[in-house]
């Protein structure tokens, strides 16, 4: 998808994303925080949308949070001062594809339910490796094409409506595994119904220096 129309597209949802596609995926972003919040040190959250998963993070974390949607950060900013959230310590209007972070900057990196939509999301998979710390971690949850069966011939009916629905049905599971820092260490089917999977990826440890 190209910027223009994934900005277009979320200012559309951003007004009932909670209700609609938020209540969707509720249950396995809650999974995926839950895993986060044993770890430790600093998370970057790319696409944080209205915040949805600000509150569950645990409060030793120092969570950032970015996206590309004025209209949904205004409610991920308001959730931030109403609800005092003192672990989120940045939400930021930026292309993921151009992270202003320095290198190995961040203990995780997660992005949920927005790979499908970003553009170019093999650049944003680059990007968030770059980022994440040597020994760090790199997890994504979203829908990725099935080869066979009803739900991948529902997947290709609907891929034409990615600009309007928000996200690919038919989004290949290979074009955000080339980055050659990372391993794929964990695969987990996620709620409802398995529909989307949490995939957790670990960045290659820093070299020793030479003696």
């Amino acid at each position: 998808m190209e910027l223009a129309a994934v900005k277009t597209s979320y200012r559309y949802w951003a007004p009932i994303y909670d209700y609609t596609f938020g209540r969707i995926t509720g249950r396995g972003r809650r999974r995926a925080v839950d895993y986060i919040n044993r770890r430790q040190g600093r998370v970057l959250e790319i696409g944080i949308g209205t915040g949805l998963s600000l509150d569950r993070y645990a409060p030793h974390l120092e969570v950032t949070g970015i996206d590309v949607s004025t209209e949904m950060l205004d409610k991920a900013r308001r959730k931030v001062a109403e609800r005092e959230l003192a672990h989120v310590v940045r939400i930021s209007e930026m292309d993921a594809r151009a992270l202003a972070f320095p290198d190995g900057h961040f203990d995780t990196v997660v992005a949920m339910h927005v790979i499908s939509v970003v553009p170019e999301p093999e650049k944003v998979m680059e990007e968030m490796a770059r980022v994440c710390k040597p020994g760090g971690e790199v997890l994504i949850v979203g829908h990725f094409a099935r080869d066979k069966g009803i739900l991948a011939a529902l997947e290709r009916l609907f891929a034409p409506l990615a600009d309007v629905i928000g996200w690919h049905s038919d989004f290949e599971l290979g074009r955000i595994l080339g980055v050659p820092s990372l391993t794929v260490t964990r695969s987990v089917p996620m709620p409802p119904f398995g529909i989307f999977t949490f995939l957790i990826q670990r960045k290659a440890a820093a070299s020793p220096a030479a003696g």
